[in-house]
């Protein structure tokens, strides 16, 4: 007898929050403080109490095993399930994606992820400085940067995205205007965004001027240490329906995660072992299962841990050809007027990145831009909007949301 075809369940996003993310020790504040406030907006947002959750993913990198029951346990003691959940920069991604594979595959109708970090000062090692390299789990992807370019006294995360930079300047003649428009945009965007860590504004001829973190990579081109907490409500269309939720639904269309292949590491190049052809392979897949393109998008919230990164994307995304992405930013296309608005929050290099809540945040700027609710950074008749997360080690999260 031939097996039933899998149809699984649509998902909704119908409610969100975060707290503004700070610059570490800013704020006398705890992870389930941060928690707390996030989850509390989320729960508030949609109208529901933590006691309609029946399942709750949490991502974090930098605290210990069950902080995610000790952040959750602030919302209430109902005895559901919490997941603890760790993907470095792609945790808050993966956190989402998770509740939404719960609702999809009928195992819940309500499920809250939520996401945080509390981080201490000062540059990322990336696993790449301190203890036991060899045994790093990003040590094969460090191995292939020094094979390539050495290793430089300078911060690890920094070094193999600028070194990314290198070849992409090498390889296509991309400026360092053009990485420098990128950082200046993402500022601008910040101006408007009160979430954000910084809301200065930036132009090019500064963020070339500021201190060099490792060359090409200026300070105002990486993103900076942050604490904060992000997150969704994801339900199933029967409790839309049941709850009456249709004017807070935004429909999660299609997501998808790739890790690493052997594309990531044959070349030898920092510009795919840093993730680009994950990105691409995540990009595909959701476009296959949406029937939708990035022509269809209006706004986009991407992972810019570093100015090169933004371009890198803009490729693997499909918003022009290879090599081609430092002239889309010189060109307006991805800001207010242009074909897309990229990073409305100002992204990570301005509103801040606290690893395990970025990916979460990312959908709540694309929630409230789909709900016509992002006030002064309103992205006009925005519909379609696609978030993208990525961390070393690795993982790519994309996701395609739609206005209901």
């Amino acid at each position: 007898m031939p097996c039933k075809a899998y149809r699984a369940m649509k998902a909704y996003v119908v409610g969100v929050g975060m707290t503004r993310f700070e610059k570490p020790e800013t704020r006398d504040w705890q992870y389930w403080d941060m928690v707390r406030e996030a989850g509390g907006a989320a729960l508030a947002d949609a109208g529901i109490s933590y006691g309609d959750v029946e399942q709750v993913p949490v991502g974090y990198c930098f605290q210990p095993s069950t902080a995610g029951q000790r952040a959750a346990y602030e919302l209430g003691l109902t005895g559901v399930p919490v997941y603890n959940v760790n993907n470095n920069c792609a945790t808050g991604s993966t956190a989402l994606m998770l509740a939404r594979q719960l609702v999809e595959g009928g195992a819940a109708d309500c499920v809250l992820a939520l996401g945080f970090e509390k981080m201490k000062k000062g540059a990322l090692g990336g696993g790449a400085d301190g203890g036991d390299f060899s045994t790093s789990p990003v040590a094969r992807h460090y191995g292939i940067m020094a094979a390539r370019h050495g290793f430089e006294m300078t911060p690890p995360t920094a070094q193999i995205f600028g070194d990314a930079a290198r070849e992409h300047m090498e390889r296509y003649g991309t400026t360092e205007a053009q990485l420098a428009a990128v950082a200046a945009k993402n500022h601008r965007h910040s101006a408007h965004n009160p979430n954000a860590q910084f809301r200065d504004v930036y132009e090019v001829d500064a963020i070339l001027a500021a201190r060099t973190v490792h060359r090409p990579l200026t300070k105002l081109q990486c993103s900076p240490t942050s604490d904060g907490a992000a997150a969704a409500v994801v339900v199933s269309e029967r409790f839309v329906e049941r709850r009456e939720l249709g004017a807070k639904a935004v429909e999660i269309v299609a997501q998808a995660m790739t890790t690493d292949t052997e594309e990531s590491f044959a070349s030898g190049s920092c510009i795919d072992v840093v993730g680009q052809p994950m990105s691409r392979a995540a990009a595909r897949q959701v476009y296959e299962r949406a029937g939708l393109g990035i022509g269809d998008v209006d706004v986009v919230e991407l992972h810019d841990c570093f100015s090169v990164n933004e371009l890198l994307t803009y490729e693997a995304l499909g918003m022009c050809g290879e090599g081609e992405s430092g002239k889309l930013v010189e060109s307006g296309a991805t800001t207010y007027g242009g074909r897309w608005v990229v990073n409305p929050s100002g992204g990570l290099i301005s509103k801040g990145h606290p690893l395990g809540a970025t990916g979460i945040a990312q959908v709540a700027e694309l929630v409230w831009q789909l709900r016509d609710e992002a006030g002064a950074r309103q992205v006009p008749g925005a519909q379609v909007g696609l978030a993208h997360n990525i961390g070393l080690g690795g993982a790519a999260v994309v996701t395609l949301l739609r206005a209901v």
